[in-house]
């Protein structure tokens, strides 16, 4: 089963704030663990919405807005793209991960769709 493992953004991941040398360090160790293991398949961090755009579509029509996005807590900070056998143990790894922000956060895993779902 694959997985995207989302970590939710927070005003100082908006903000530009960079992660401590520690985090840094932790989080890396995390990386090859999920490596070593055969699950990462992918995964990076990514800058604050407001380096970003979003396009809107209706029927033909495409709107294009400048970030930043209002909704910090809806702004994807970071992801990784796992291969894990279920949901199960895609919770228990993201339970060993590090602290992905200073404070407070919140990691979301959403099943990715396989051929299979559309026969």
């Amino acid at each position: 089963m694959r997985v995207m493992v989302m970590v939710k953004a927070t005003e100082d991941s908006e903000k530009g704030v960079m992660p401590t040398p520690e985090l840094l360090a932790a989080m890396g160790k995390f990386n090859e663990e999920l490596i070593k293991a055969g699950i990462m398949k992918a995964g990076d961090g990514l800058k604050p919405s407001s380096k970003g755009k979003r396009v809107k579509f209706d029927g033909t029509s495409r709107l294009v807005t400048d970030g930043p996005f209002a909704e910090t807590k809806e702004v994807v900070a970071g992801f990784w793209l796992w291969e894990v056998a279920d949901m199960d143990e895609a919770v228990a790894w993201v339970k060993r991960c590090p602290n992905p922000m200073p404070g407070p956060s919140e990691i979301e895993i959403r099943p990715l769709y396989e051929i299979a779902d559309f026969q």
